[in-house]
């Protein structure tokens, strides 16, 4: 038995973002340059360790919105032709840059891009969710679920059938996708509040993440820190992220993303290339953007910036990978000598940061799984499922409501810059509830409406759109989001309530809003 366990776990997860009534919507490139700088190298890294018979076992979530946009045929498209246009701007910089420092990654981009291209069209016929269940079922991956559309949940569960309602279309959204019931759940931003574990254990999820407070925290001091999970009051376990495991990955100014021979994320030539030459390839109202297409190193903390060479960019992986390993060899063996049981180290990450914020990231993770595999007998890498297995008996204790946001509680989705949406999530939490009760078992144009309602309850609670409002990114965007979903549902209340319902506004929604197709308005009627 190895003297301590790593946890890993890959949270990835995305807004719901489909503009059919827009063919080049600025919003929707977050999927797509999540698939081609995230997704598909992290499936290539899964699938390379598997070729090379290397054991690993990391955790996954795919978040209900994520799947359900991976598996639309629209974005499949748009998707398809996102990358047939970066190709061509690749072929072209590949011209431009001979001769220059440059052209070397250029012609990584070229490559990557192509590679891309095979992979998702031909290799996996544009479904990147059954690769993903294969490595599952062969043993490498343990895939979970997070709430239906990310809800912050600790603030929903002033309503705890809304909450209940996030959680239960979040299964069975899994179910159809894996064809099983999900071993644990992702807490949104690891937002816990006592009573989330009641509602989860009705599901059968034996597991969940906080952060490092919510279990330190708890109503009784949890003997082995965070190193061990505790079992909250409804029998569910929790695990507490390890704080030094997460800060050296995911820190851009103390940890391995922001080293100076790694790319820079912020210079783009999007932005920095002629207007005329670039246009083709940014937006089409004109507005620059990134194209992923990066020439530059970090270099420094100056606005200098050096030319980014991938050679040197692959060397520090491999030393930041065996840097990450060294430490937690000796976080484990010090733990092993004080516990009864061998420490788990919990390190979870926004799966987006692994080749999106940070390019090497997944080369990084390809080598560390590679050095614990070969390189070292302290360190095993886990699932939480693999170690309630093994260690049935833990403490229990209520968990402190918590989050990952600033200052650890709830702080980022209830602010002066967000604050005025919850009461509009409330009271129509409150409405949805009342018309399911009302019109139970309904059929027809009048079910059809209610799914819909139920539907933009759901895409205007996603924990997203305050976070972006707190954090003044893409802002305008996410107010015009949670107020269009807020008066659609306004309107298919009316309309229900008045038995007038307009069958052309209901079908234009249907198309746009598609999520969870399979979505049954009577879970918001309770029991």
């Amino acid at each position: 038995m190895p003297k301590g366990y790593l946890l890993m776990v890959l949270h990835a997860h995305l807004p719901f973002v489909r503009h059919p009534e827009h063919e080049h919507f600025l919003e929707e490139r977050w999927l797509f340059e999540a698939i081609t700088e995230c997704y598909l190298p992290l499936l290539k890294v899964f699938e390379g360790l598997v070729r090379d018979g290397v054991p690993f076992r990391l955790t996954v979530t795919l978040s209900p919105t994520l799947l359900s946009m991976l598996s639309d045929p629209l974005l499949q498209d748009r998707y398809v032709a996102h990358l047939g246009r970066l190709l061509e701007l690749a072929e072209r910089e590949v011209h431009r840059t001979c001769g220059t420092p440059f052209h070397p990654v250029a012609l990584m981009y070229r490559e990557l891009f192509g590679e891309c291209y095979r992979r998702y069209c031909y290799h996996y016929q544009r479904d990147l969710i059954a690769p993903f269940r294969r490595l599952q079922e062969a043993g490498h991956l343990e895939i979970i679920t997070t709430a239906a559309t990310h809800g912050y949940l600790p603030l929903l569960m002033l309503q705890p059938q809304t909450v209940r309602a996030q959680i239960v279309i979040a299964v069975d959204t899994y179910r159809r996708h894996f064809g099983r019931t999900p071993p644990g759940f992702w807490l949104p931003e690891c937002g816990y509040a006592p009573g989330l574990d009641d509602i989860l254990k009705e599901f059968n999820l034996r597991y969940f993440f906080t952060d490092t407070h919510g279990v330190l925290f708890a109503a009784h001091r949890p003997r082995y820190n965070v190193f061990a999970p505790i079992f909250a009051p409804a029998g569910v376990a929790a695990f507490g992220r390890d704080v030094e495991s997460s800060k050296q990955v995911w820190s851009a100014r103390e940890g391995y993303p922001g080293d100076y021979d790694y790319r820079e994320f912020y210079r783009d030539i999007g932005f920095d290339l002629d207007y005329e030459y670039i246009k083709p390839y940014i937006h089409p109202d004109g507005i620059r953007i990134q194209t992923g297409i990066k020439y530059y190193r970090i270099t420094g903390p100056t606005e200098h910036k050096e030319p980014y060479v991938p050679e040197w960019a692959c060397n520090k992986a491999a030393i930041h990978a065996g840097n990450f390993m060294f430490n937690r060899q000796h976080q484990v063996r010090y733990l092993a000598g004080i516990m009864d049981r061998p420490p788990v180290v919990v390190a979870p990450y926004d799966a987006e940061l692994f080749g999106h914020w940070w390019f090497e990231g997944p080369r990084w993770l390809d080598f560390l799984c590679r050095k614990l595999a070969y390189d070292q007998d302290d360190l095993a890498m886990i699932t939480a499922s693999d170690y309630l297995a093994m260690f049935p008996c833990n403490q229990k204790t209520t968990p402190c409501a918590s989050s990952w946001g600033n200052k650890g509680y709830h702080e980022v989705w209830l602010c002066a810059a967000n604050d005025w949406i919850w009461r509009h999530l409330h009271w129509a939490g409150c409405r949805m509830q009342e018309l399911a009760r009302r019109h139970r078992g309904a059929d027809g144009l009048l079910r059809r409406a209610l799914n819909q309602a139920a539907r933009e309850l759901l895409l205007a609670q996603s924990s997203d759109w305050p976070f972006i409002m707190a954090t003044g990114t893409a802002v305008a965007y996410a107010v015009r989001r949670f107020k269009e979903h807020i008066a659609n549902f306004l309107r298919l209340d009316g309309e229900i309530e008045g038995g007038r319902i307009d069958e052309g506004f209901l079908g234009w929604l249907e198309h746009k809003n598609n999520v969870f197709p399979d979505l049954n308005y009577e879970v918001y009627a309770g029991g």
